[in-house]
C-alpha cells in the first residue's frame, strides 16, 4: 500500500511538473488574457456603437415621417377613422377585407423600395387603417404603451425599424396609435457582416497575439537564461567564478550584481570555514602529537620518579589546553546558532568587573602584574550576567598573556552621553595597525609569538565579539606596536 501511494505521489509530481508552464508561456498567457478581455470590450463597444448610430438615422427618418403625417391632418378631424395616412394611398379596415381574403406570398409591396409603412390602430388594438404597400401584412402592435417607442420588427418577410406613437384627443386621452416603419434589410445585413467579421477576427487576433508575445517574452528573458546557465556552472570548486553583467542597466543587471555579491559572501564564508577547520585540526593535532611523543618516550625504558611526574604534569597541561580549546569551540558553535539569545537584565557592571579581577588574581600574581580598577562603586546597565563575566575574563586573560612580567593592566569605567565606556589597557607587545581589522577572527594570531606557547588559541576575542554583539555592546580595539593595547566596551545606557 505504501509503495502504491509513493508511486502515485511521484507520478502526480511528474505530471504536475510537465503541466507547469515556462516563464515565457506564463507571460504570454497572462498578457493575452488581459488583452483578450480588453479587446472583447472594445469589439462589443464598437458593434453596439455602430448599431446605435445606424438605427438612430432610421429613428430620425421615422420621426420626420410621423411629424409630416400629423401636421398634414386637417384641423378638427373627427375620430381616427377619418385620419389620412397619406394623400392618396390608404385603406380602412373594411376596405381591406377583400384583400385579406386574397391569397398572397407574404411579400409586401414596398420590399424593394425605400418606402415607409404606416398603420393606424385604435386604443383597443384594432387596425383602423394602413398603407397600401403593406400588402395585407400588419405592423407589430404593443398594447398598453403610453410613450413613443422604437424597436425592430418584421413586416412580412422584411425587417423594419418601427415606431409606435400614441395619438391623444382634445381631452388628453389616448384614442389610438400611429405605427410607422422603414425597411432596414441593408442595415441588418451590414451589422450581421460586421458581427461576423468581429467574431472571426477575434480568435485569430488572440492567437496571433499569444504567439508574438511568447516570442517577444522569450527574447526578453534570454538574459535570465544566460544568468541561470552561468549560475549552474558555479560549484564549490570554482566559487571565484562570477556571472557576466548584462549591458543594459536594468533589473537583470541588478539581479546579476546581487547574485555576484551573494557568491562573494559565500566564497568568503567558505574560505573562513575551510580555514577554521584547518586551524582547529592544527590546534588539536599539536597537543595530541606532543602527548603521543611524550608517552612514547616514557615507555621506552624505566625513568626516575621525578621524570615521570614532570612528564605527566606536562601531559596534563596539554590536556587542559585541549579541553579549553574544545570548550571554546563548542561555545562559539552555540553562540552562532540562531537559538542563542542574551538574557538581558539590570546588572551592576562595576561589581562584575571587580569580581572578574578577583578571579584573575592568581594568573596576574604569577607574572607579578597588578590589575587596577578606576570607576564608580556601582553602575547599572542592561546585560546578560554570564556573558558579561565571560567577556571580562577573556579580555583580562589576553591582557595578562601578552603583557611582560611586572607591567600593569588598568580597567577604567566612565560615563558619557547616552553610553557607558569600559576600557582595558595593558603594556604588552601591541598589535600592528594593519592587522587590527582581523583580530576578531577565529584562530587569527598576529604573529608566531602569539602562539600556543602563551597558552592562547586565537578564539578569545572571537568569543568576546560574538557575546558583545548579542548584547548590543560595541567593541573596539586601539593598539600600537610595543606600546600596549586598549580594548573598549561601549554599553548603551537604559
Amino acid at each position: 500500500m505504501k509503495k502504491n501511494s509513493g508511486f502515485v505521489r511521484e507520478h502526480a509530481g511528474s505530471v504536475q511538473e510537465k503541466l507547469s508552464l515556462s516563464l515565457r508561456s506564463r507571460i504570454a498567457l497572462y498578457y493575452t488574457i488581459a488583452t483578450a478581455i480588453l479587446l472583447a470590450l472594445v469589439f462589443t463597444l464598437v458593434f453596439f456603437t455602430v448599431e446605435r448610430v445606424v438605427y438612430s438615422h432610421f429613428d430620425d427618418e421615422l420621426d420626420r415621417e410621423v411629424s409630416e403625417i400629423i401636421r398634414a391632418q386637417p384641423p378638427g378631424t373627427p375620430g381616427l377613422r377619418h385620419f389620412n395616412l397619406s394623400d392618396d394611398d390608404h385603406r380602412t379596415d373594411e376596405a381591406d377585407d377583400h384583400e385579406h381574403r386574397k391569397p398572397h406570398d407574404g411579400k409586401v409591396k414596398g420590399e424593394d423600395d425605400d418606402e415607409e409603412f404606416l398603420q393606424l390602430v385604435g386604443s383597443e388594438g384594432k387596425i383602423i387603417a394602413r398603407s397600401a404597400n403593406l400588402a395585407g401584412n400588419t405592423l407589430a402592435f404593443q398594447s398598453g404603451r403610453k410613450e413613443k417607442r422604437y424597436h425592430l420588427a418584421a413586416a412580412g418577410r422584411i425587417a423594419v425599424r418601427q415606431v409606435q406613437v400614441p395619438l391623444t384627443g382634445t381631452d388628453g386621452k389616448i384614442e389610438g396609435y400611429l405605427l410607422a416603419a422603414v425597411p432596414v434589410r441593408d442595415a441588418v445585413t451590414i451589422l450581421g457582416d460586421l458581427k461576423q467579421v468581429l467574431l472571426v477576427s477575434y480568435p485569430a487576433i488572440i492567437l496571433t497575439l499569444f504567439i508574438l508575445t511568447r516570442v517577444i517574452a522569450g527574447r526578453s528573458i534570454r538574459p535570465v537564461e544566460e544568468v541561470i546557465a552561468a549560475a549552474e556552472k558555479i560549484t564549490r570548486e570554482n566559487l571565484d567564478s562570477r556571472i557576466p553583467l548584462p549591458r543594459n542597466h536594468d533589473e537583470l543587471r541588478r539581479l546579476s550584481v546581487t547574485i555576484n555579491s551573494l557568491l562573494e559572501r559565500l566564497q568568503d564564508a567558505f574560505q573562513r570555514e575551510k580555514q577554521f577547520t584547518s586551524d582547529a585540526s592544527h590546534e588539536l593535532k599539536t597537543p595530541l602529537a606532543s602527548l603521543k611523543g611524550t608517552l612514547e618516550v616514557l615507555v621506552r625504558k624505566p625513568r626516575e620518579r621525578e621524570h615521570y611526574e614532570e612528564r605527566i604534569l606536562f601531559c596534563l597541561k596539554e590536556l587542559d589546553r585541549m579541553t579549553r580549546l574544545i570548550d571554546q569551540l563548542l561555545m562559539l558553535t552555540r553562540f552562532e546558532s540562531s537559538g542563542m539569545t542574551a538574557l538581558m537584565e539590570p546588572v551592576d557592571i562595576a561589581l562584575h568587573i571587580r569580581e572578574a579581577i578577583a578571579r584573575m588574581h592568581s594568573d596576574a600574581g604569577r607574572k607579578n602584574i597588578p590589575i587596577s580598577f578606576e570607576g564608580p562603586q556601582s553602575c547599572m546597565v542592561s546585560a546578560d550576567p554570564a556573558m558579561l563575566d565571560m567577556i571580562f575574563e577573556n579580555i583580562l586573560s589576553n591582557a595578562l598573556k601578552y603583557s611582560p612580567p611586572e607591567s600593569t593592566v588598568a580597567v577604567t569605567l566612565s560615563g558619557g552621553s547616552g553610553s557607558l565606556l569600559c576600557t582595558f589597557a595593558d603594556n604588552g607587545m601591541g598589535i600592528p595597525e594593519e592587522k587590527l581589522s582581523r583580530i576578531f577572527e577565529r584562530f587569527y594570531r598576529v604573529d608566531e609569538s602569539r602562539s600556543s606557547g602563551t597558552g592562547g588559541s586565537g578564539l578569545g576575542l572571537a568569543i568576546v565579539k560574538k557575546l558583545a554583539d548579542l548584547q548590543h555592546i560595541t567593541v573596539s580595539v586601539r593598539s600600537r606596536t610595543d606600546c600596549g593595547t586598549m580594548v573598549e566596551l561601549r554599553f548603551p545606557v537604559t
